[in-house]
C-alpha cells in the first residue's frame, strides 16, 4: 500500500484550530495584546471583547453570562466543579459515573464517593444511581458523552430525577443541595447544548475538542449555586479563577463553540454515514467485530471496538507505520498499562479491552480514508504475530 501523507481518526483525543477561529485569534496575540483589567482605553476594548465572548458562549449555551467561568481546558473545570463544591461541604457525599473522564475519576479520589454503574451498552443504571443517593449526597457528575466509546448519557432524564428526589428531601426538612455535573467537552459538535433543556447545575467544556485551542475551556456555573474557587489572587471571573485572562484562547473558544452548535444537527447526519460506512466495511473485513457501547445513543463520530484475540497496542503501531492515527482509548490515560476503566466498567474482560481500537471521525474523515484503513488492517491481519 502506498503511504498517505496523514490520515487522522483519533478527533476523540485532539481537534486542529479552525481557520476561521484562528483568524479571530490572531490578533489578540499581537496588535490587541493588552491586559484586560487595566485601565487604558485599549485595555477597556479588549475587555470589552471578552464580554462580548462571553455573551457570544451565554448565547449559544441559553444561559447567563455570569454563569460562565473561563478555565484552561476541560480538566481545570471537572477540578473546579468538584473541589469546588465538595470543599463548601465538608463530609458529604459524591457520586461519579463509572465511565467518567480520568479528570473525574482522580479527583473524587480525594472525598467520599461512590461510583455509578452503567449497563452493558455504557448507559447509566438509573436503578443503581437512586439506590446510592442518599440524604449526604450534594453532588453526581456523569459525563454527557463519553470520550472512549461515545455513549450519549440521558442528562435530561436524570436532570428530572433528580428534581423529584429534591422536592422528597425538602419535604423532609433536608435542604442540602444536590447538584449535577456533566462533562460536555465531547458533544459540542454533535449534540444540542442548551442547558435549560439539559438541566443541569454545572457543565464542563474543552475549546480543544472542538476546533478551538488547546488549554481553553470554561465551566458553567448555574444562578445560586456557590462553588470554591482552586485558584486566588485578582479577583478575575468574578473571584472564581484568578489570573489574567487568555483572550486569544477565550475569543477562540467562544467561535469555536458558536459553530459547533450552529451546525450540530448537520455535522452529525454527515459523520454518523461515514462512522455507520466504517463499521459496515470493518464487519466485512472481520465478522466477528464488537462495538463497544450503544450504537442507538452514540456520538456521530466514534467507533469502538473490540477485535477479539488481537494486540490493541501492536495494531496501533501497525496502522501508525502505515499513516493513520488512532488509539487504544482516552489519550489521557494512554500511558497506563492497565485495561480501560471505561471499557471493564461495560462489562468487557482484560483480555477484551486490550484488543479494543477507537477511532473517532472529524472533518477531513470521508470514504477515502476508511478505504484505505480498512484495507491497512487486512494487510495487517494477515501477518501472522498480530
Amino acid at each position: 500500500m502506498k503511504k498517505p501523507v496523514n490520515i487522522y481518526m483519533d478527533y476523540a483525543a485532539a481537534t486542529p484550530v479552525d481557520a476561521g477561529v484562528l483568524s479571530k485569534m490572531l490578533p489578540y496575540f499581537s496588535d490587541n495584546f493588552y491586559n484586560p483589567s487595566a485601565s487604558y482605553l485599549s485595555a477597556k476594548s479588549v475587555a470589552e471583547d471578552v464580554r462580548s465572548a462571553r455573551e457570544k458562549i451565554a448565547k449559544t449555551l441559553a444561559i447567563k453570562p455570569t454563569e460562565i467561568v473561563f478555565t484552561a481546558g476541560g480538566t481545570e473545570a471537572n477540578n473546579l466543579s468538584i473541589k469546588g463544591v465538595m470543599s463548601r461541604y465538608p463530609g458529604k457525599k459524591l457520586l461519579i459515573s463509572s465511565i467518567e473522564h480520568d479528570s473525574v475519576f482522580a479527583v473524587a479520589a480525594n472525598y467520599d464517593h461512590q461510583t455509578i454503574a452503567v449497563k452493558g451498552d455504557g448507559r447509566i443504571n438509573t436503578d443503581d444511581l437512586l439506590q446510592k443517593i442518599d440524604d449526604n449526597t450534594v453532588l453526581i457528575s456523569i459525563i454527557l458523552a463519553s470520550n472512549e466509546i461515545g455513549v450519549i448519557q440521558p442528562i435530561a432524564k436524570i436532570a428530572k430525577l433528580l428534581q423529584a428526589v429534591k422536592s422528597d428531601r425538602l419535604k423532609r426538612g433536608n435542604s442540602l443541595p444536590l447538584y449535577l455535573h456533566t462533562d460536555a467537552s465531547q458533544a459540542p459538535l454533535y449534540l444540542d447544548l442548551n442547558c435549560n433543556r439539559l438541566g443541569i447545575d454545572l457543565l464542563t467544556l474543552n475549546g480543544g475538542k472542538i476546533y478551538g485551542p488547546k488549554q481553553s475551556g470554561l465551566l458553567v456555573v448555574r444562578t445560586g449555586i456557590e462553588i470554591t474557587p482552586l485558584i486566588d489572587g485578582g479577583g478575575q471571573e468574578r473571584g472564581l479563577r484568578s489570573g489574567t485572562e487568555n483572550v486569544p484562547a477565550i475569543i477562540g473558544l467562544s467561535e469555536a463553540l458558536y459553530k459547533a452548535q450552529r451546525k450540530h444537527k448537520q455535522t452529525s447526519k454527515d459523520i454518523s454515514e461515514l462512522r455507520d460506512y466504517f463499521i459496515r466495511e470493518l464487519t466485512k473485513l472481520i465478522p466477528d467485530i464488537e462495538i463497544n457501547g450503544s450504537l442507538k445513543h452514540r456520538l456521530a463520530n466514534n467507533i469502538s471496538i473490540v477485535l477479539p484475540g488481537k494486540d490493541n497496542e501492536r495494531l496501533m503501531m501497525e496502522l501508525d507505520e502505515l499513516g493513520v492515527k488512532c488509539a487504544v482509548g482516552s489519550a489521557c490515560s494512554a500511558s497506563s498499562d492497565e485495561p480501560s476503566k471505561v471499557l471493564k466498567a461495560i462489562g468487557l474482560s482484560d483480555s477484551q479491552a486490550q484488543s479494543s481500537l477507537r477511532f473517532s471521525l472529524g472533518n477531513t474523515s470521508d470514504k477515502q480514508q476508511i478505504d484505505y484503513v480498512v484495507s491497512g488492517l487486512k494487510t495487517i491481519l494477515a501477518k501472522s504475530y498480530i
